[in-house]
């Protein structure tokens, strides 16, 4: 089995799938809560600690209706748990607690969920969507639910691509940045609160890297690493030092060190290219890891170490991996969803078991179940 060195991505790892040189086999776990069978263990039972899911994923989403959609090394794709609105692709509206192949291709490589929603890129650059459509959150140009995949336009230069609430955000290959869908407190940063059924480009801009959605707020880092948030504040969870709420992207601060952001419930957290971990916002049940339960609304550091990779909120915990392969947890564990055997709340992070061959692909949204992949 290879070793985690700290310089992991998913690239690296499907360059030496095709090369004959990968020896590992991607390995996924989940727990947490499982009442529509979620966690793909054939039943719905809740989990306290890692329970493993198949091997080969290089790919894991998960959304807050309790459905989860995945990718295998090979490009297939595969889904499971609730299917109310047809989230699971399978042309019907039956649960599954075990994954199940969505159709026959193997041209999948991104995958994401919104409330109920489901997008995903095929390796030709291709967005496709479906699941529930109120709003236009599919942005299929209606609002009409979908049980299969159905093609979002006809571009083919789509690069990634972020669920949220009824919403999606998503950036092409160009730079730049297309939301579309519900736009309750300007969550899609257009300077409106005009819900959306296709895809509309965010300002004009084309120096956009990463976007990520939270409950009712977006975050983006750009090609020089600044840090920006645009939606609902309540809490601060937009990092701008207040709480009033955005419809068009702020910048977070002034620092051009911004490596990643993931937004939770009312609160995001984020880590800088030196390493280093931040939260704001919420903090009710200790979601953003500062040893107490005071919000904050601009970016506070968690401890002084300079070795986290890549961290990801959920509604109310958080899940992180380190250069050195070990994965870490804090914030709401209700129902078991920081994988420490019980559950109680953390406001500081605590590690998940003793191994140090995770890799960054961690998955922690919405509902209170997580995912994360080993090698």
């Amino acid at each position: 089995m290879p070793s985690y060195s700290g310089v992991w991505t998913l690239q690296a790892q499907m360059q030496a799938v095709a090369a004959g040189t990968w020896t590992g086999l991607p390995e996924l776990y989940g727990w947490g809560s499982n009442n529509f069978g979620q966690l793909g263990l054939g039943d719905t039972v809740n989990r306290s600690s890692p329970v493993q899911v198949g091997s080969n994923w290089s790919e894991i989403s998960t959304a807050g209706t309790q459905n989860t959609i995945a990718v295998k090394l090979n490009g297939t794709m595969w889904s499971w748990g609730r299917n109310s609105y047809g989230q699971l692709g399978q042309n019907n509206n039956v649960n599954l607690s075990s994954p199940v192949q969505v159709g026959a291709l193997t041209e999948w490589i991104r995958v994401a969920t919104s409330q109920a929603g489901v997008f995903a890129i095929k390796t030709n650059g291709t967005l496709w969507a479906w699941g529930r459509n109120i709003y236009g959150g599919l942005g299929i140009g209606d609002t009409v639910d979908r049980s299969s995949p159905v093609q979002v336009g006809a571009l083919t230069n789509w690069a990634s691509v972020a669920g949220g609430s009824l919403c999606c955000a998503a950036i092409k290959t160009d730079g730049t940045l297309w939301t579309w869908g519900a736009n309750s407190y300007g969550r899609l940063g257009h300077n409106d609160t005009v819900r959306r059924s296709s895809p509309v480009q965010v300002g004009a801009l084309t120096d956009w890297a990463k976007v990520a959605f939270g409950n009712y707020h977006c975050l983006a880092v750009k090609t020089n690493n600044t840090v920006w948030s645009w939606g609902y504040n309540v809490r601060g969870q937009l990092g701008l030092g207040d709480e009033i709420n955005r419809s068009s992207p702020v910048q977070i601060g002034a620092l051009t060190n911004w490596s990643s952001v993931s937004g939770g419930g009312n609160f995001a957290i984020a880590v800088k290219t030196d390493g280093t971990l931040w939260g704001w916002g919420l903090n009710n049940q200790g979601q953003f890891a500062q040893n107490n339960l005071i919000y904050c609304s601009s970016p506070v550091q968690v401890g002084a170490l300079t070795t986290w990779y890549k961290a990801t909120a959920a509604n109310a915990h958080c899940l992180a991996s380190k250069t050195d392969g070990t994965l870490w947890s804090w914030g709401s564990g209700g129902s078991g969803q920081l994988g420490l055997n019980d559950t109680a709340n953390r406001s500081s992070p605590v590690q998940i078991g003793s191994s140090s061959t995770w890799t960054p692909m961690v998955s922690s949204p919405t509902p209170n179940s997580s995912f994360a992949i080993k090698v």
